[in-house]
């Protein structure tokens, strides 16, 4: 069914995206609006180092405007090689590993809150909420050389059984820290803290609480299209290769056209949301455990009255 319903999501996005393609010449979507106010060359003007708030497993220094609301698909596929990928399995086509949908919605132009649903089997999926606020933008002039955003998350695990519903909980906050070099290349670093209530996974001498750092970097290769390339490290004495650990590491690219971003992108990391892959990242490239994932973010902007009928 999960399959089905995915599907569904993805025809009627895709749908959108072309229909709103053969408009574009006709009226003005506010969403392109939105995007296209993402460059700037006047002096003071924020810098928007990346296109969209998510790339595959970081979240961005970007928030999303005041009324307006980010639809997130975000789909992780099985293995693509190894002893559970290969020809049998479609090359991981034939099966999920993590399916997240979410809703950032911007209550100012600095402030966004998020509900996300992440439905990964083996961790008994996540249901988080999320509040994001923008305390910095580099600007052109470089009179502020960075942007920085603080993130703070709080998730339950919905299913299993647990002796209190304070167990099922999971909490991650963040600082993000980027900076555009140029007009073509952004880098961003964001250290973290993830606190498990209940430990993933469950065994003795695993930690609930850890520290971990992220780094990711955009290259812009066409006016619509860049590349990207995101890693994330947990500090944690129990999570090594040794126990079977492996930092989570993706490469993809992203088109935007319109109010849609979509990225298209190879990683190891099973789960979408941060908790998770921090705390339990068990896939490793050298066995061919990676997979194919894209996301699709649409932006719904209800500042202004569509000029559609």
């Amino acid at each position: 069914m999960k399959k089905y319903l995915l599907l569904a999501a993805f025809l009627i996005v895709s749908t959108g995206l072309m229909a709103q393609k053969a408009d574009t010449q006709k009226t003005s979507n506010p969403a392109d609006s939105l995007l296209n106010s993402m460059s700037g060359d006047q002096k003071d003007l924020p810098v928007i180092g990346f296109r969209s708030t998510r790339l595959i497993l970081s979240q961005t220094t970007e928030t999303v405007k005041k009324k307006t609301l980010n639809f997130m698909v975000i789909h992780r596929f099985g293995d693509f090689a190894g002893k559970n990928g290969g020809g049998r399995f479609f090359y991981g086509l034939d099966d999920v590993a993590d399916v997240y949908i979410g809703f950032e919605y911007g209550i100012t132009d600095n402030l966004n809150i998020h509900l996300g649903r992440s439905t990964q089997p083996t961790l008994g999926g996540l249901a988080d909420m999320e509040l994001k606020y923008a305390l910095l933008h580099q600007t052109t002039d470089n009179s502020v050389p960075v942007s920085l955003t603080v993130l703070g998350q709080v998730a339950v695990r919905p299913y299993n059984t647990y002796n209190s519903f304070g167990d099922r909980l999971s909490y991650f906050g963040q600082l993000i820290l980027a900076k555009q070099f140029g007009s073509n290349f952004t880098l961003q670093v964001s250290p973290g803290f993830v606190q498990d209530n209940t430990a993933y996974p469950l065994v003795a001498g695993n930690q609930e609480g850890f520290f971990s750092l992220a780094a990711a970097a955009r290259l812009k290769v066409t006016r619509h299209m860049n590349l990207i390339i995101d890693y994330a490290h947990p500090f944690s004495s129990f999570r090594t290769g040794a126990n079977g650990f492996a930092d989570p590491l993706g490469f993809g690219f992203e088109i935007e056209t319109g109010g849609h971003v979509f990225t298209l992108n190879i990683t190891n990391a099973r789960s979408v949301s941060e908790i998770n892959y921090l705390s339990n990242n068990r896939a490793d490239y050298g066995k061919g455990q990676y997979r194919i994932g894209f996301t699709i973010s649409r932006l719904f902007d209800f500042n202004h009255k569509s000029s559609y009928k």
